[in-house]
């Protein structure tokens, strides 16, 4: 469905608000939606998705044993109900009967089993967070057809999440070669069904007829009211915006500060944004390798840098500055440290100093013993979104200026970002990270050969292994929240093993005639297109 935003204007004044009155009144069915989105998926398999902004488009395909509230409390899913001992080792889902994947085949105990099973496979799962929760499972049984009971090794607080949120995938996914790709011959139980892939292009899904098992959070029952869905990739945010406001698509995410404008306000058209949850985009700072080996030039560049004015100049004000080492939506978030560090450049030269990089370049950079104070930063192609380009150039001429620092920035591709971090010789790498319940802090800072699937810092520090032993051991979301604290305080504070820039956030503009999308319970992402319905078509 393509309406210029003109045209729509002008049906909108003939009707007198007629669209507005069915919209609140009555869902039809029918129609195909276009979305313009940032983010092109590196692969179609959700289990092996890094990228968050790349679940827009998966979430439509695939599903979970549990959905979420707001408030992070559990509902059923694939998954009618679940029990956990009280020991908290022991997880005992009961599933569903009337559900199928797409392609035909039986969703039952030995397909949800499957799926935990591979978690422990490192052929599968290297390099992601599976690897980290498979580690802790001890026996996957299933007593019946419609029954899964997952042991655990110890007490792992973090596992409930995971176990919940894990997407399952038909049987015969871990047979095609399809798997690590993802593709149509990958299926899931979710409301819509992969049609088409056109690299660089689209990817469009077509309703499911026979999906009739949607959680109690979703606001309808029974299959999908769109007959397809499209979704176009649209890298440049400007290219997103112009797509929406000339009609060549219904939809858009991902929209800069500097065009929210162009939706707020205006009657043909709803603008939404919320705050993920998760770790904060920051630089995350390497302690085995190069300068920042140094914690005095690691800590220089926490205190030196001054985040607010960069984050008012490109994003216009319409982002949030991170403090932490997870989201303020979190229930583990703690806002003991906002505004404890940074805009100090006394104090940062002082420490560089100190350090030994006392004199400066004939381009006025640090130097020592001959070689400037250089620190590469890696930022992986794929997630290059929300214009965090811009912000890092901004970020780079600060530290110059500031600190005389010399902050090379490094684009990579996959590949090259896989051998990278292997290999460890960086000085920081950027990214986010929206994983939930402590998960995100285990992926973080937990030790690489114990799981920390993205321990971007390298860190394998006593004292923050203590925290997080600790944490992991209770079930107590108080007590988690000061062992978090504490690690939180030790990890930025001390030993300065990152330096939080924002918190990421969705923004979702559509016509007037879209209604139902919005953003998923909890977690705050762009929710699948499940509810939208579409007022002409």
């Amino acid at each position: 469905m393509k309406i210029n935003a003109i045209s729509l204007a002008l049906g909108l004044s003939l009707l007198g608000g007629a669209l507005h009155a069915v919209a609140a009144d009555k869902p039809v069915s029918g129609g195909s939606l276009t979305v313009g989105v940032e983010t092109e998926p590196t692969t179609f398999n959700p289990q092996l998705n890094g990228q968050d902004k790349a679940e827009i488009t998966l979430r439509n395909f695939w599903e979970s044993l549990l959905a979420r509230r707001p408030d992070g409390s559990f509902v059923p899913w694939l998954a009618e109900s679940y029990q956990a001992s009280e020991d908290g080792k022991t997880l005992r889902f009961n599933l569903r009967r009337d559900v199928t994947f797409s392609n035909g085949e039986k969703f039952d105990a030995n397909a949800v089993a499957e799926n935990f099973r591979q978690t422990q496979v490192a052929q599968y799962c290297a390099g992601t967070s599976l690897c980290l929760m498979g580690s802790h499972i001890d026996k996957i049984e299933t007593p019946d057809d419609h029954t899964v009971v997952i042991t655990l090794k110890e007490v792992y607080s973090p596992f409930l999440s995971f176990a919940a949120g894990l997407q399952i995938l038909s049987p015969s996914s871990w047979k095609s070669s399809q798997l690590k790709s993802g593709g149509t011959e990958i299926a899931g139980t979710g409301p819509f069904i992969l049609q088409s892939y056109e690299k660089g292009q689209q990817v469009t899904y077509v309703r499911n007829p026979k999906y009739n098992w949607a959680p109690a959070t979703a606001k309808h029952q029974g299959p999908a009211y769109l007959d397809r869905v499209t979704y176009r990739f649209l890298p440049e945010s400007s290219v997103r915006t112009g797509a929406l406001l000339s009609g060549q698509v219904d939809a858009i995410e991902g929209i800069s500060g500097n065009d929210a404008g162009e939706f707020k306000d205006n009657s043909d058209f709803t603008y939404q944004h919320a705050l993920n949850t998760g770790t904060p985009y920051s630089l995350f700072l390497n302690v085995e390798y190069g300068p920042t080996q140094d914690v005095k030039v690691r800590q220089a560049l926490l205190q030196g840098l001054e985040i607010d004015p960069l984050l008012k100049s490109v994003y216009r004000g319409e982002r949030t500055r991170a403090w932490g080492i997870t989201s303020p939506i979190d229930p583990l978030y703690n806002n003991e440290l906002e505004g404890k560090y940074g805009n100090n450049p006394d104090a940062a030269n002082k420490l560089l100093d100190e350090a030994g990089w006392q004199t400066r370049d004939s381009e006025g950079f640090r130097s020592k013993n001959g070689e400037r104070l250089r620190i590469e930063l890696i930022q992986a192609q794929a997630t290059v979104r929300d214009q965090r380009d811009v912000l890092l150039q901004a970020i780079q001429a600060q530290a110059r200026q500031r600190l005389g620092i010399d902050l090379k920035l490094n684009y990579v591709d996959s590949g090259t970002y896989a051998d990278v971090r292997k290999s460890g010789k960086f000085g920081t790498i950027a990214n986010s990270n929206t994983p939930t319940d402590g998960v995100d802090i285990e992926n973080h800072y937990r030790p690489i050969a114990q799981g920390g699937a993205i321990n971007y810092s390298r860190v394998n520090d006593a004292g923050l292994n203590a925290q997080l032993d600790k944490a992991a051991a209770t079930l107590d979301l108080q007590q988690r929240r000061q062992y978090y604290s504490e690690l939180q305080q030790r990890a930025l504070l001390q030993l300065a093993l990152a330096v939080p820039l924002y918190e990421p956030e969705d923004q979702l503009a559509t016509a007037s005639y879209v209604h139902g999308y919005g953003f998923r319970s909890y977690k705050q992402m762009p929710e699948s297109v499940y509810d939208v319905w579409l007022s002409k078509h």
